[in-house]
């Protein structure tokens, strides 16, 4: 049954000229919100992985707009728009356990970006453009406070050089009428400077020792009034800093407060976004009230200066938070924005426009999200898994979709997932079984004397491993776990250990008509009876690490690694690999049964996809315009999973979409 995909027909563009298209799932990690200060309806939002996203809806609808600097590592925590030059936009960012990071600057409106050379490679952990004097502009970094005159163009350090007090810079603050007042917030105490960083001032009155600052902010309308958040709580200050005194009525648990954001219409109203959700005062911090559930972790918060009752959220996992009216009530605003981290993937057998993605590191707002058109739309369908990552996604016999986690597997039934309970193991009886010697003390008879051990029955015991792979060969699945080799002919509901595989960990499982493949990173094992014999398989001598196996429909074995693809064609007794098929570091193999092919990924920074034709060898590729995790089919179309970005569908089916070489 093909499966047309009319939505994409509608782009127009040849297949050749553009990459392939992102369709979700929506949400993931947000990380920061910017608005155009000449048009309230137009936002950015920033990410982890060095995308930025834009709206024209206030935060309605989102598309992707750039990635900045060409990489997927960038943590983009801040980003400002010239309050005097809409197009002109200022990025800082950061690479998580890295000094790496950067200032980058845009002069048409988000489309293309440079890296600044003064702070190039420096870790930007904080930026802010002067009110009063929209040229001049403060970033934090881990090396001090740097400031530019030019609009960002050039930049020099104003905190002395070398110091071991200011630096690791996480806040900055400008007073709104004073440029040469300026506050920096360091990962152990807050300071500040009132002569343009001529000379600083620690500014620590009031404030626990040790405090990491994560934010500041200054009164638009009463500059001796400044808030600070740190890891030991909320701080406010109604004389500039002179003194602080701490807020009360956020939980300690909450205290590590992100971000604080005031209301501009109203400064009573200061929102502060923690590890444990929203918090809202509409008295100058006297009485706090928290507006979302405690398992929202906020990067970030945007009040509508329009309309102070409409809220933007950016947060870990769930994306994009909108409220209009006031933070009483949220809901998802993710439409078009997707930075999901998926690792798995399975199509219904009976229904190819059906099909399913595993997440990882999303707790409730991951699991396993469902299209029913291919890849167009999806759903989250993970009630049941309690925020599990799944791992490996499979299909049973009779249809049941199974999810292999970091603890079990589970069957989704009636739209709800259950975890499976039934898993049997071999159990060795020896001296240290703890029943076999209380048998003994109350039958009276000495326990000193050293049993022998014995294997018992096969005894059933909770099954927390992980499961990172499944196949189906005729009515049997098969889970390569963290703890050897499963079977199921139970459709999943039951399953036992394959004592004859094994007890290493497996990581890559495959199945073709008798034959089945499972392989870890230093073993591969082959069984050509649907499993009920196995033999060791040599791996190719090239290779000093597997990170992908498959068996094809012509006889073949293929495994690879970072130093490229091997094929055997007599059960691995030799390997050889082919000369038109150059790629290394390769991250999935897979074999198309219905196209006769092998599709390969390689999970480095390029973004070709290949293809190997069945049975002369033919390769050709495409370019997807996307790092892969992986490649599968659907009906008439491919579908790519990215590393952190959610899948992304191949545009119109034409000739010119795909390069053979010959």
């Amino acid at each position: 049954m093909a499966l047309s995909l009319p939505m994409l027909l509608l782009f127009g563009l040849p297949a050749h000229a553009v990459s392939w298209f992102p369709f979700g799932p929506d949400g993931g990690d947000a990380r920061s919100l910017a608005v155009d200060p000449h048009d309230h309806a137009h936002l950015f939002l920033g990410t982890t992985t060095g995308w930025i996203y834009e709206s024209h809806t206030e935060g309605q609808e989102w598309k992707r707009l750039a990635r900045v600097g060409r990489r997927d590592d960038l943590v983009l925590d801040n980003i400002v728009v010239d309050k005097a030059d809409s197009k002109h936009l200022v990025v800082g960012a950061f690479v998580v356990g890295s000094a790496d990071g950067g200032v980058f600057v845009s002069k048409d409106g988000g489309v293309s970006w440079s890296s600044q050379e003064t702070l190039r490679g420096q870790s930007i952990r904080a930026l802010a453009q002067s009110a009063s004097d929209s040229k001049l502009w403060i970033a934090g970094t881990l090396t001090g406070v740097q400031r530019s005159e030019d609009n960002g163009e050039h930049w020099r350090l104003i905190s002395p050089e070398g110091s071991t007090e200011i630096h690791e810079v996480e806040s900055v603050a400008i007073d709104p009428k004073d440029p040469k007042v300026i506050y920096a917030g360091t990962w152990h105490l807050p300071w500040k400077t009132t002569d343009g960083g001529a000379t600083w001032n620690n500014i620590k009155e009031g404030v626990i020792d040790d405090s990491d600052v994560f934010s500041i902010i200054v009164d638009a309308a009463h500059p001796n009034t400044v808030y600070a958040s740190a890891c030991s709580g909320i701080y406010k200050s109604d004389d500039a800093g002179a003194r602080f005194q701490k807020v009360e009525g956020i939980p300690s648990t909450a205290r590590r407060t992100r971000v604080l954001e005031q209301d501009p219409k109203n400064p009573n109203i200061v929102f502060a976004g923690t590890t444990e959700g929203l918090w809202r005062t509409s008295d100058a911090g006297k009485i706090w009230l928290r507006m979302t559930g405690p398992e929202v972790i906020v990067n970030d918060v945007y009040v509508d200066p329009a309309d102070s009752n409409k809220l933007l959220v950016a947060t870990d996992r769930g994306g994009v938070l909108y409220s209009n009216d006031g933070g009483t009530s949220f809901r998802p605003s993710n439409k078009g924005f997707s930075a999901r981290h998926l690792s798995s993937f399975v199509a219904d057998a009976q229904h190819p426009a059906t099909i399913y993605v595993g997440a990882l590191n999303d707790k409730q707002w991951g699991g396993v999200f469902t299209s029913d058109n291919g890849g167009l739309s999806w759903a989250q369908r993970s009630d049941g898994l309690g925020g599990s990552d799944i791992f490996s996604l499979g299909q049973a016999p009779d249809g049941t979709i199974l999810a292999g986690t970091g603890h079990g597997i589970y069957l989704l039934k009636d739209n709800s997932w259950s975890r499976v309970a039934d898993v049997a193991f071999p159990k060795t009886v020896g001296a240290a079984a703890p029943h076999s010697i209380a048998k003994s003390v109350v039958a009276g008879k000495s326990a000193s004397r050293k049993p022998v051990a014995r294997k018992s029955a096969v005894v059933l015991k909770p099954f927390d491993g992980a499961v990172y792979a499944m196949a189906l060969n005729g009515n049997s699945v098969f889970a390569a776990s963290s703890q050897g080799l499963l079977v199921s002919d139970t459709s999943g509901v039951s399953w036992k250990s394959i004592e004859s595989a094994g007890s290493e960990q497996f990581y890559f499982l495959t199945s073709v008509r008798s034959e089945v493949l499972a392989a870890g990173l230093k073993v591969i094992k082959l069984s050509k009876d649907s499993g009920q014999s196995w033999k060791t398989v040599i791996q190719p001598s090239g290779l000093v690490q597997l990170t992908a196996a498959a068996i094809d429909g012509d006889g073949g074995l293929w495994a690879a690694g970072s130093e490229g693809v091997f094929l055997s064609q007599d059960d691995g007794a030799s390997w050889q690999s082919l000369p038109q098929l150059f790629v290394n570091d390769v991250n999935s193999i897979y074999f198309d049964a219905r196209a006769d092919r092998v599709l390969i990924t390689n999970g480095g920074k390029g973004t070709i996809a290949y293809s190997v034709h069945l049975p002369e060898k033919k390769v050709s590729f495409w370019d997807t315009g996307w790092n892969l995790r992986f490649l599968r089919p659907v009906g008439d179309h491919l579908i790519g999973v990215t590393p952190f970005d959610g899948v992304v569908l191949q545009p119109r089916m034409v000739e010119s979409a795909e390069t053979v070489l010959h």
